[in-house]
């Protein structure tokens, strides 16, 4: 692995006594063991457009803002037709200026995709719009097909083993200003940098865990596509950890699929067209979200319905009581000191709802 700058400044996040920041860690909230936060993809249906998947993304951004969910987190994705979200600087920009103190941040930018520089003068523009608000989480991922990819990075071959890290560390030596004097770029400074979004790493594998600990970074661990490997990763990263100047111990969030409506049948209701829409993506054929009706008849073969069950036993779906029950589970399985939750529901209302729900059931503040 090549060498990674090394985050010892408190301009990503940290304290000058290296004691977990506020910016970091968030404020468990009413009856809830650990901070609520949003994972949005903005998903657009087969009866919506991107237009009305955003302006959901803005209605929801504002409302859990006003419940009391601590951070807003949008993801970056290209090529598919069922997610409006695939340029999560200009989303976030959207909704910083929609809401005033929500956390928001990237779950996450897909850094293969990007020059370090572009991303460093995006998220320090942010940053200087809306000082103190933004999170900048960082995937390996391309977060589309290879052909997508290969034209975002326009290069004809596949990413190299260390290309990734090679990329953070110019990132980070970019945000802190402080290249190594002999990187080709030494003399290359981004604007705006008075402040600078945290950062964090993301993953579904050991690999950005282990990366993760050996900079001192928070982590978020994505539990809704890689269940299985959630606890060991998560171990990996806490024994492994090495203090940083952004932070003195482990910091790690979980996300996960949660659904929550009045009755449970409503919710299985809603999470069949996110299992449905998961299944064409991993069969190669990703489209928009098909309406809850369409994914009640569909006919699948024995292996896709394995898949369905298996995708629906990882998600948390119900009533708001069994929905909490089975979010503090896996809180208390997996340590973790923050939960994500998104819910790829297409329908306005039902989303909305779901999230309140969940807020009402923990009794947030703004419930």
């Amino acid at each position: 692995m090549d060498s990674v700058a090394n985050p010892d400044r408190t301009s990503l996040g940290g304290t000058p006594d290296g004691e977990t920041p506020a910016r970091i860690a968030g404020v468990a909230r009413g009856r809830s063991p650990v901070p609520l936060s949003v994972l949005d993809l903005a998903p657009v249906a087969v009866d919506t457009d991107a237009s009305e998947a955003l302006l959901t993304s803005t209605e929801l951004a504002k409302a859990t803002e006003r419940w009391g969910f601590h951070r807003y987190w949008v993801a970056e994705h290209h090529g598919m037709p069922g997610i409006a979200s695939s340029s999560p600087a200009v989303l976030l920009a959207h909704l910083a200026a929609a809401t005033s103190s929500l956390r928001l941040g990237s779950g996450g930018v897909m850094l293969p995709n990007h020059a370090p520089l572009v991303v460093a003068e995006q998220f320090g523009m942010l940053e200087a719009l809306h000082p103190g608000r933004f999170d900048l989480g960082l995937g390996r991922a391309p977060g589309t097909d290879q052909g997508t990819a290969r034209a975002l990075r326009r290069t004809s071959g596949p990413p190299s083993a260390d290309e990734f890290p090679r990329q953070l560390g110019e990132l980070l030596g970019l945000l802190q200003d402080e290249l190594p004097i002999d990187h080709p770029h030494v003399d290359v400074h981004a604007v705006p940098r008075e402040t600078q979004p945290v950062v964090w790493l993301l993953g579904s594998s050991d690999y950005s865990a282990g990366l993760a600990a050996s900079l001192g970074l928070p982590f978020s661990f994505a539990h809704h596509f890689a269940s299985s490997n959630t606890v060991p990763a998560l171990g990996l990263y806490r024994d492994s950890f090495q203090p940083s100047g952004v932070l003195d111990r482990p910091y790690a969030m979980v996300g996960a699929q949660v659904i929550a409506a009045d009755t449970h049948e409503r919710a299985l209701h809603l999470a069949r067209p996110i299992a449905l829409s998961m299944l064409r993506l991993r069969s190669g054929n990703p489209g928009r979200l098909p309406t809850p009706e369409e994914a009640a008849s569909h006919e699948f073969t024995e292996r896709e319905q394995a898949f369905i069950d298996n995708w629906l036993a990882d998600a948390i779906y119900g009533t708001p009581g069994t929905v909490r029950e089975e979010l503090d589970a896996l809180g208390e399985r997996t340590g973790a000191d923050e939960i994500m939750i998104t819910a790829n529901i297409a329908d306005r209302e039902a989303k909305l709802r779901s999230y309140e729900l969940i807020a009402e059931a923990y009794r947030l503040p703004g419930t």
